[in-house]
């Protein structure tokens, strides 16, 4: 009963690092560079962790596997959607598309039943973090390839969110978590290198200490998420973790004195609004 009265704050803690990692990159402007030092930073330390943990249960090896080669395809689908939008549209509804997703699969396929106030909390959420997308006004024709590549990000990020909520179940969180991340580790920072050739070792440098910094960070943050889901439904956990968009578009304002206008305090209010319908009981 305590564990599961912590999973809000575990998950809005994840949430904060999330977005701390965001500010961190935000000088990151080469995506293939800043995904390959998360990757390092994932093998690195996840292949200590493995000696520690040992390996995992039989039974979650199809689910660790699994979702390693989603969290490949959803760095893959990010970069893709980077290059054919602007971020302030692709990344709100790739992460807003991911809660409402989950809702759907965990009511549909794993019958988790939720109460009806916590269910419109995770479409409240949801609303609020796609509106974002309409900030820089109504998308365009143009805008069409950019916004499907973020809508299928969202669904990749539904996909692991779903295979890790029912995976982590089969063996303990930290053995779970440092093969999942093992696996996926080395796939990005490979196909730099092929990209980029001898040229790679430069591109890396400069960035290095901030990339590294902030692969050890998201692996602390989805830490904390696959913990919780051992103790939550599925769908308010992705609404919550979410949530990083609006910190993140607050630790942007204070520290990097970007601007935070009518139209993200609305969509703020709006997501603050999900979180209190997801903690009504």
């Amino acid at each position: 009963m305590q564990s599961a009265a912590l999973v809000v704050p575990a998950v809005l803690g994840s949430a904060v690092l999330h977005a701390s990692w965001n500010a961190l990159a935000h000088g990151i402007r080469d995506r293939l560079v800043g995904f390959s030092l998360i990757g390092l930073a994932y093998t690195g330390v996840c292949s200590v962790l493995v000696l520690v943990t040992g390996l995992p249960a039989p039974a979650a090896w199809p689910w660790i596997l699994a979702s390693a080669a989603v969290h490949v395809l959803y760095q893959l689908a990010l970069m893709g959607s980077y290059r054919l939008g602007q971020f302030s549209q692709v990344y709100p509804l790739a992460r807003g598309t991911s809660p409402w997703v989950v809702a759907v699969v965990s009511l549909a396929l794993l019958g988790q039943q939720l109460p009806v106030v916590e269910l419109v909390g995770v479409l409240v959420v949801s609303a609020g973090l796609i509106s974002l997308v309409f900030l820089g006004g109504r998308p365009r024709r143009a805008d069409v390839p950019a916004l499907a590549a973020a809508f299928a990000t969202g669904v990749m990020i539904a996909t692991y969110t779903v295979l890790d909520g029912v995976g982590v179940h089969t063996t303990s969180v930290l053995s779970y978590a440092a093969w999942m991340f093992l696996l996926q580790g080395p796939a990005i920072p490979l196909l730099a290198l092929v990209r980029r050739g001898h040229r790679l070792a430069a591109d890396l440098r400069p960035p290095l200490l901030v990339g590294l910094a902030g692969g050890l960070v998201s692996l602390l943050a989805y830490g904390l998420v696959l913990w919780a889901q051992t103790r939550g439904a599925l769908a308010p956990i992705a609404a919550l973790r979410e949530t990083s968009i609006i910190i993140a578009a607050l630790f942007g304002a204070v520290f990097l004195h970007e601007r935070f206008d009518r139209g993200r305090a609305v969509a703020g209010a709006v997501v603050v609004l999900g979180i209190v319908l997801l903690n009504l009981r």
